[in-house]
């Protein structure tokens, strides 16, 4: 393995992109090396928070930067698959953030990208990667609470119209479904899988996109209740039952530090995995590694991953009859 520093650029710098960046700097192999804005003034307040030597106000301009080797793609939903295939034209390794996009079709074109000029791509599901999440996969898949046949998981917040404009933006691809929608949706999908049968509800706002959705993702032998929302408060614990037992990720259980197991109803273990950082961090660290082994995908959230997790949103997409 090369023992050199992996120089990331990201693209698009809101809110999430300042945790990224905040993230990345506690990773040794890491390096901010460039940050892009339409808005040149954002991209230089961004740049001096962090001490990022390059700023562009163009993002074709970072994806020029031969210095630049992986780029992170924080932009709203609806830019992803197009920025994410400039890239990787541009013999950039691309970490794309969640959803991977708005339809099924663009994500199969992401995929073909990142296959065609051979290099690293990932949709930035940081969820897959926090120790919590893996820790209880493994436990699960080795039977500390029998068969798993149960998950109840949400994500919810109340939003603003005034101070969230992109969460309302029906252009941008908002909603609750593509903005949170599909966590407790990718909980379910990497502990069952693919469901046989999906049944999603939805609470609209004027201009179509949805403001809650409610969903049942229903398995051979499991049951998956999932809830996102907008524009509603919940305690965003996730629950896993099993037969002999089940487990609590602690709120939020996305960016859970532990759980603990139930047995009887009694609560006979916890267990507490602090992330590093706000957890970002982990799945840095897995795009380090497998961009310096040569790697075009993560064996953890693989290519095929995200596009069974597209495949189900696309099926609640067309469901719920969200106008994208």
């Amino acid at each position: 393995m090369e023992n050199r520093k992996i120089k990331w650029g990201i693209v698009g710098l809101g809110n999430i992109a300042h945790q990224f960046a905040a993230d990345l700097l506690l990773i040794e192999d890491a390096e901010l090396a460039a940050v892009s804005s339409r808005d040149i003034f954002k991209a230089d307040e961004f740049a001096s928070k962090y001490n990022v030597s390059k700023r562009y106000n163009s993002y074709e301009a970072l994806f020029a930067d031969e210095d630049v080797d992986v780029v992170y793609i924080a932009t709203p939903h609806d830019s992803h698959a197009e920025l994410s295939i400039q890239a990787l034209e541009n013999g950039k390794h691309v970490l794309c953030e969640k959803p991977i996009a708005l339809s099924y079709k663009d994500a199969q074109r992401m995929i073909e990208a990142s296959k065609k000029h051979n290099k690293f791509f990932m949709e930035a599901f940081w969820a897959r990667f926090i120790p919590a999440v893996q820790d209880v996969l493994a436990k699960t898949q080795n039977g500390i609470i029998g068969d798993v046949n149960y998950i109840k998981a949400d994500f919810a917040f109340v939003g603003s119209e005034t101070e969230n404009i992109r969460l309302f933006d029906k252009n941008r691809g908002g909603g609750a479904l593509f903005d949170i929608g599909v966590y407790p949706l990718f909980l379910s999908y990497i502990m069952f899988g693919i469901p046989k049968e999906i049944i999603a509800k939805s609470i609209y706002y004027k201009n179509g996109i949805d403001l809650q959705t409610s969903m049942i993702l229903q398995y051979e032998n499991a049951q998956a209740v999932l809830h996102s929302s907008i524009v509603s408060e919940s305690d965003m614990k996730a629950q896993i039952g099993g037969t002999k037992g089940r487990i609590e990720l602690n709120s939020p259980w996305f960016m859970a530090d532990g759980y603990s197991v139930f047995k009887n109803e009694e609560k006979e273990a916890v267990f507490t995995l602090p992330t590093l950082g706000k957890g970002y961090s982990h799945e840095i660290i897995e795009c380090n590694n497998c961009i310096l082994n040569n790697q075009i995908e993560s064996k953890l959230w693989s290519h095929q991953n995200s596009l069974d997790l597209s495949e189900i949103v696309e099926e609640i997409k067309t469901q719920i009859r969200l106008p994208f």
